[in-house]
């Protein structure tokens, strides 16, 4: 852009530093509360199946319809993040989530909250592109992988958010998980809406006077790319070991309640907590300590939540504090690798197909998610153990260190030299 040079100071010299800080603490505070009407219903499941006379599978089947509407969504809405108002996009999704929530709360049929909790899924998907195009129209510089560091984090931090509530609340009503935490998403929304801009060059509230590609032309260049897709493949792994351990970590410590107290439900917050922390440090991990290097930052995490889940099954831990600590650094190692994932999108792709690139790494991330669910709901039921969900995620999350090692092999040649993808971040980084 015009607007910026490399050090991220443009025209308007320290006030469009201002300006780019507003736009993605706006941003981050409005995702900040995204997770109160998605990462809720893990906590409900529990009251929900008794209350609907349902197994654990079936619940599985629930979450894996909200995470199908959540890839789909992100297929159509990441696209869409490129050619129009990012931020109306995200206004609409949020309140209509809340809308779903609320409608959720109020009901007793397994039919009608599958098909709300599907929808909610689509709504949901209307707020991540959208946001990560917002950031990547305000963060073109070095300082990228922390921008979308903080932006994870912020994600991870809403986690916590929604965990907080849902412990207070769910003991008195599951409907209340559904109808209370949502109604702070409400006032987010609103206020990111009246305050945000969603690029340096806005000409008015909705408008974007920046170039908007063919939306055929756009899913052609994500597609075409094969190391891109591998990194969806990677992406794939590592949300599948994330959301087993969201979705299904409450139900582990609310049986383990039955045994020794309400301690275990509350260490449970140390995962998000884990995650929100994690999201902030590998922004800077990749940044710094790897030059950019977002390849290696990815497997060193993945390989690390890997070692900690084993831990977590295999260990006869009775320690409480000691448990806490082990949950903390699955959640900081399962979640924070993410973060690393978002700024490849504009660096393998070009500033032109973020949006694009974005929604279909989030697509497959929640497509393998939404796998996932029914699948460990399944494992569950069989076993009669639940601490099944730590032996799958180790194998999960192996899996996402693998793929994204994969990358290293795929080269592209450009005027007859061979760029891998590290070297193409380090020229992108350093323009």
């Amino acid at each position: 852009m015009s607007t910026q040079n490399g050090n991220g100071a443009g025209k308007a010299g320290g006030k469009f530093g201002q300006q780019q800080w507003k736009m993605l603490l706006l941003t981050m505070f409005c995702y900040l509360f995204f997770y109160t009407g998605r990462h809720n219903f893990g906590w409900a499941a529990k009251h929900l199946a008794a209350t609907l006379h349902i197994s654990y599978e079936k619940i599985g089947w629930v979450s894996f319809a909200m995470l199908i509407g959540y890839a789909a969504g992100q297929l159509i809405n990441g696209n869409l993040a490129d050619r129009f108002s990012p931020k109306h996009m995200i206004a609409a999704g949020g309140l209509l989530s809340v809308v779903a929530n609320v409608l959720i709360s109020f009901s007793s049929s397994f039919t009608v909250i599958l098909v709300l909790w599907t929808l909610n899924g689509y709504f949901q998907s209307m707020a991540w592109a959208s946001g990560s195009r917002i950031i990547s129209n305000w963060w073109q510089d070095k300082r990228r992988g922390m921008a979308f560091g903080m932006y994870t984090m912020a994600a991870g931090c809403s986690s916590v958010i929604t965990y907080l509530f849902s412990i207070l609340l769910v003991h008195e009503s599951w409907r209340n998980v559904f109808r209370i935490p949502v109604l702070f998403l409400a006032v987010a929304v609103v206020i990111f809406f009246l305050f945000v801009r969603n690029a340096p060059e806005d000409t008015d509230a909705g408008a974007v006077a920046t170039e908007r590609p063919n939306w055929l032309e756009a899913y052609k260049a994500v597609f075409s790319n094969k190391r891109f897709l591998i990194v969806c493949l990677a992406l794939g792994f590592q949300s599948m070991a994330r959301y087993a351990l969201i979705f299904w970590v409450p139900l582990y410590f609310m049986s383990k309640e039955v045994q020794r107290g309400m301690g275990d439900v509350w260490i449970s917050l140390l995962l998000p907590i884990g995650m929100a922390t994690g999201a902030l440090s590998f922004g800077f991990i990749s940044d710094r300590l790897f030059n950019a290097n977002r390849v290696k930052s990815i497997a060193l995490g993945m390989s690390l939540c890997c070692v900690v889940s084993l831990l977590l099954y295999w260990l006869p831990v009775h320690s409480g504090w000691l448990v806490g600590v082990f949950v903390f650094c699955a959640g900081f190692f399962s979640y924070g690798p993410q973060a690393n994932f978002w700024p490849l999108s504009p660096e393998l792709l070009g500033h032109a197909y973020v949006g694009t690139g974005i929604g279909i790494m989030n697509m497959c991330a929640y497509l393998f998610a939404a796998i996932g669910e029914p699948l460990m709901g399944h494992l569950i039921d069989r076993t009669g153990s639940k601490s099944v969900i730590f032996l799958t995620v180790a194998f999960i999350a192996l899996l996402s260190a693998i793929s994204i090692l994969l990358t290293t092999l795929v080269k592209k040649h450009t005027g007859g030299k061979v760029v891998t993808l590290h070297s193409l971040s380090s020229i992108k980084s350093s323009v």
